[in-house]
């Protein structure tokens, strides 16, 4: 039995990051005894007195980190559930060692960030960003906006997971050679999307796209680094919808820059959240890796074969309905004493 079901009083929970269509859902989905209590801001800028002192359930996305000093804000905190997949921003550790239960939403936006991993691969090998620019203007001269076909090259998925297995069916429908590469490689899979697997040193450099699929951890971390740049084929475009930190910026904009790498799509930035808040910068509790960081953002931010969405791919009408829906399908199983999800428990 939960700490909550020892109480009558209905169950608080705090949802963060969140916006008002959010709050409507959640408040005509939720179980009659909750209490929902959003707010926009991230879980380490909002002041103490926003938060219950009888708070048990807790509903982040990826922007807010919850670290151990977080938790000691929230002591009879019980659950938390992320409106997302990856569940990296939270620590693990610290949650198992105060009985607290992470539940994740591991299933709603396959399609969806796969549609936009071609969506931004389209707007780099097309110029499309470049061209609506130019339109708008009321230029329509075509001169510097040739692009590139995509049938014919090779796709490379880095992971073979969900979100991959649909990037490699829309790849598929260009045209497109496929190769996947997994540390636990499924061949009836391979077989019947008709794509082959490879070790990890020939998916870079048979490659003509490589796209990133694959979670962040420990070892994951840097995976795309100078070495890995180096072996990938000249001129190859590198997309990003996972997470930053899988990639080396340092390396990745001497790729860019030297122009063996041909471009890069990202959705995603190592530290990007110091770079989406200029307060962080003004701040007193900044590091030199961050500071780093940011200051390597900004350089892809100005090249002309960068292309960069703001954490974006997630983000359609019937991916967020999904998210919703499995957040109050989180809360309402672990009150009811079967938690569904989890990825990290006591």
């Amino acid at each position: 039995m939960s700490r909550s079901e020892q109480s009558h009083e209905p169950t608080e929970i705090l949802v963060v990051e969140a916006h008002e269509w959010e709050r409507e859902r959640l408040e005509a989905q939720c179980p009659h005894a909750c209490e929902i209590i959003t707010a926009r801001e991230r879980l380490e800028d909002l002041p103490d007195d926003r938060i219950p002192d009888a708070l048990r359930v807790l509903s982040v996305f990826v922007h807010s980190s919850v670290t151990a000093e977080q938790l000691d804000r929230m002591p009879g905190l019980e659950l938390i559930t992320t409106r997302s997949t990856g569940f990296d921003h939270i620590d693990a550790d610290a949650c198992r060692r105060r009985g607290i239960t992470i539940c994740n939403v591991p299933n709603y936006g396959e399609n969806t960030v796969a549609e936009h991993t071609f969506g931004m691969l389209l707007a780099l090998t097309r110029k499309i960003h470049r061209c609506y620019e130019r339109t708008t203007r009321g230029d329509f001269s075509i001169e510097g906006l040739r692009g590139e076909d995509l049938y014919g090259k090779t796709f490379g998925a880095l992971g073979t997971g969900r979100i991959a297995r649909h990037a490699l069916r829309i790849a598929g429908g260009f045209g497109m050679r496929r190769l996947g590469y997994d540390i636990a490689p499924d061949e009836n899979l391979a077989q019947a999307m008709g794509f082959s697997y490879v070790d990890f040193d020939a998916l870079l450099g048979e490659s003509d796209v490589l796209s990133l699929h694959v979670p962040y951890n420990e070892k994951t971390r840097h995976i795309v680094d100078a070495d890995a740049l180096a072996k990938m084929k000249p001129g190859a475009i590198l997309v990003n919808t996972a997470r930053g930190g899988l990639v080396d910026p340092e390396a990745l904009i001497d790729a860019l820059r030297s122009g063996h790498l041909g471009g890069a799509a990202l959705d995603v930035l190592e530290a990007e959240t110091a770079v989406a808040e200029e307060a962080e910068l003004l701040s007193r509790s900044y590091d030199v890796d961050t500071l780093r960081s940011v200051v390597q953002n900004t350089a892809l931010l100005r090249m002309e074969n960068v292309i960069i969405t703001p954490h974006n791919a997630f983000n359609s009408s019937e991916a967020l309905e999904r998210i919703i829906k499995a957040t109050v399908g989180n809360v309402h199983a672990y009150l009811a004493g079967t938690p569904e999800n989890v990825v990290a428990a006591p």
